[in-house]
């Protein structure tokens, strides 16, 4: 700033001294004045030039020929550079944080004071139903109309969370989150949304589970006590005591049926997928099938005339299966079991393994029982789940058979296939692939 001064006190002494070689006043002022202001141009000229510069949307390459005042934009140009670094920074940390929260499972909702929509990321424009292009800045009360929400919203407790259904929630398939608000800022809420449709499906399967085992195990239980506390207090004859020890017999054996189901539920759920290095023989699994078929048929009906059909491909005969010995023959067994236990006495069953086209095979069980209805089809490999309980219960079965069929299946990539009409029978049928299937 002094050297400016400097100058410009050097420049008008200079043009004095050049106004006195005219040897006249005036002349002398005139050309101090002229001197002044062609001074006075040039330095407005580099300011223009500056603010010319500044007044740019995107700041160019810096402007030339502004003499002393280029220490001000060099200044200014190193001050913007530093800014826009740390603005880039704090932009990355930004984006990396909402990337972080789109990513989240969880929906993160943002409302303002009047509970209004600022920002949320997809998960929540999933669960609540809305768009954050078109709803931004649209009160939130508007978009959810659940009667559960609205009230949670009046009493905006922080200490307990709603359950609501999503919009695309249908009876057959439910859909629930759970909601909580937490306040932040000045009067901000922070709305965090839970898909929870599966703890909520968990947790009916486990009352159900529950509630069948009980009801399963109830029934026997019953049967015993009655028929112990008969023989304990009244006097029973040879013949009577005969008969009510079978029965109770009859009814240990289906608990113990039934536990061993269970246990048989839990291993497969609970363990690591089968080897892949154990093969067996489709015939061997073949004959033992066929054999407890018989066995179960003979004891449910004592005169049977029941058909039991066999069909073995002679191709099988030499192929080997991969997996689990004991699964796979629990699961076929556990076909042909139904088959038997739901075919009238006089009626067929027809039991057949083949060879495929691909290289697989197929172990399909085609009986002439009752049929079951469409709407049945889809439930049938649930645990418990039963199309006539009266009948089940009759012919001994426990309603986990298909459930543990379904299992196997899934660990050893083979396709399950049921299909069914009322009055015609039913087909079930198990698909091996061909990478588990050998020739020994």
């Amino acid at each position: 700033m002094l050297w400016q001064v400097f100058r410009f006190a050097f420049v008008l002494f200079f043009g004095a001294y050049l106004g006195s070689l005219f040897k006249s006043p005036f002349a002398a002022s005139l050309t101090v004045i002229a001197i002044s202001m062609g001074w006075y141009l040039l330095e407005h000229h580099k300011r223009r030039k500056i603010l010319k510069w500044l007044a740019q949307d995107v700041l160019t390459e810096r402007p030339q020929k502004i003499g002393d005042l280029s220490f001000v934009v060099d200044r200014f140009m190193r001050l913007l550079i530093e800014q826009r670094k740390i603005n880039s920074n704090t932009h990355q940390r930004l984006q990396d944080f909402l990337s972080a929260i789109q990513a989240s499972p969880n929906g993160v909702l943002l409302l303002d004071a009047e509970l209004r929509i600022e920002w949320c990321n997809q998960t929540a424009a999933d669960h609540l139903g809305i768009d954050m292009r078109r709803d931004v800045r649209q009160f939130i009360s508007n978009l959810v109309r659940d009667p559960l929400f609205s009230s949670y919203l009046k009493l905006q407790d922080q200490y307990t969370d709603v359950v609501i259904e999503t919009r695309d929630s249908r009876p057959e398939n439910p859909k629930k989150i759970s909601i909580q608000l937490y306040p932040y800022g000045e009067g901000r809420r922070l709305l965090l949304s839970r898909d929870i449709t599966l703890l909520e499906q968990a947790e009916m399967m486990r009352r159900d589970f529950v509630a069948n085992v009980s009801h399963e195990i109830r029934t026997p239980l019953t049967v015993l006590s009655g028929f112990i506390e008969t023989m304990l207090n009244l006097p029973v004859e040879e013949v009577e005591r005969k008969r009510y020890l079978e029965l109770m017999s009859q009814q240990a054996g289906r608990m113990q049926t039934l536990v061993n189901d269970l246990l048989t539920l839990s291993k497969l759920e609970g363990s690591t997928s089968p080897s892949r290095s154990e093969w067996t023989p489709l015939i061997v699994l073949w004959q033992q099938c066929v054999q407890e078929a018989w066995s179960l048929s003979k004891v449910l009906y004592t005169h049977s005339t029941q058909k039991i059909i066999l069909n073995l491909d002679e191709q099988v005969q030499g192929l080997e299966i991969c997996g689990s010995r004991n699964e796979l023959l629990s699961a076929m067994t556990n076909l042909v079991s139904n088959a038997v236990r739901y075919t009238p006495e006089d009626g067929t069953i027809q039991v057949s393994l083949s060879a495929l086209q691909d290289g697989g095979v197929e172990f399909k069980v085609i009986d002439s029982g009752p049929g079951i209805a469409p709407e049945h089809l889809s439930r049938l490999t649930e645990r418990f789940y039963r199309v006539d309980r009266s009948r089940s219960r009759e012919s001994g079965g426990t309603g986990l058979g298909l459930a543990i069929v379904k299992h196997v299946a899934q660990r050893h990539d083979t396709q399950l296939l049921i299909s069914s009409q009322l009055a015609q029978g039913s087909e079930f049928s198990l698909r091996v692939p061909p990478q588990r299937i050998r020739k020994s």
